[in-house]
């Protein structure tokens, strides 16, 4: 496999059609090379236009929604982001690139362990792997200028709201099975939020994610 070809077809393929039209986006899915992060059993399909398996039965997302996600963010370089969901790490090495320094956490040690070994043979020195359960987001360092949820949530926890900064942005995969939305969400101030939904699609929810309350008879 031409493994820059490939790389070029992905982004002009799949990402630039799906409305990701910041070139500093675009480059930087050139920049940091996915195949890195990509378990090796499953290199050849680094590119491919869906969600690759990962250790304990996780998947990383699409490279589309993780570049489309990543343009709505619109990352500063001054900024401190926390993600949801390690995954690989891929996704916190292009948040990495963007903003200040980058928490991932993730409650599955092998995933933390494959993360953190991902990012520090990428060279990516500004983000930190943490161990725990994220699906309340992660108190302990907010407040954030930016929180990336990269796994569902079939109810948005009050939490994820109150650790952004004003002016931050929560980007998050909202709903249930088949369909969830993406939404950005900026605090615009102490108690107002802005909600924007980007697009629809299905995401795998986090484990320990809040559930909708069942109605009783």
């Amino acid at each position: 496999m031409n493994i820059e070809q490939a790389r070029f077809n992905m982004i002009e393929q799949q990402i630039r059609p799906w409305d990701v039209l910041d070139q500093d986006v675009l480059n930087l899915l050139a920049i940091v090379k996915r195949e890195n992060f990509v378990p090796a059993p499953y290199r050849d399909l680094a590119f491919g236009d869906l969600e690759v398996p990962l250790p304990a039965g996780e998947n990383m997302l699409a490279p589309r929604i993780e570049a489309r996600v990543l343009q709505e963010l619109a990352v500063k370089k001054h900024e401190s982001v926390l993600e949801i969901g390690a995954g690989s790490g891929y996704m916190a090495a292009l948040l990495a690139h963007r903003g200040r320094h980058v928490l991932t956490v993730d409650i599955k040690a092998e995933l933390v362990e494959l993360a953190g070994s991902n990012l520090a043979a990428n060279g990516v020195m500004n983000a930190e792997v943490v161990l725990g359960d994220g699906s309340r987001g992660w108190k302990a360092a907010s407040p954030y200028d930016v929180i990336c949820v990269s796994g569902g949530l079939p109810v948005l926890p009050q939490e994820f709201l109150e650790q952004l900064k004003i002016g931050g942005r929560l980007a998050v995969f909202v709903g249930t099975a088949p369909v969830m939305k993406a939404q950005v969400i900026t605090r615009i101030d102490e108690k107002q939020f802005r909600v924007a939904d980007i697009f629809e699609t299905y995401v795998e929810p986090l484990e320990n994610a809040v559930e909708p309350p069942r109605f009783k008879f």
